[in-house]
């Protein structure tokens, strides 16, 4: 599991974005994002360069965190999304 903290994560157009550019890079792969904590993590047979250069390119800047915890998955509040 890799697990980057990508600073400026907002609504779940952010979530779309970074998952996506990490879906170009491995079809396969299992991404896990939470925005509180602004935690994404990566179930992926790519590499970390090659993911944190994809969600750079979405337009963030992912920095690897080692030793994490996995991501929990919390219930969903509703509002709050800069997207309308």
């Amino acid at each position: 599991m890799i697990t980057f903290d990508v600073q400026g994560m907002t609504c779940g157009h952010c979530i779309k974005a970074i998952t996506q550019a990490v879906l170009a890079v491995d079809a396969a792969a299992k991404v896990q994002v939470d925005l509180p904590s602004q935690r994404v993590q990566i179930e992926s047979v790519a590499g970390e360069a090659e993911l944190s250069q994809a969600i750079v390119q979405a337009g963030y800047s992912p920095v690897l965190l080692t030793g994490e915890p996995a991501i929990s998955t919390p219930a969903k509040k509703a509002g709050g999304c800069c997207c309308s």
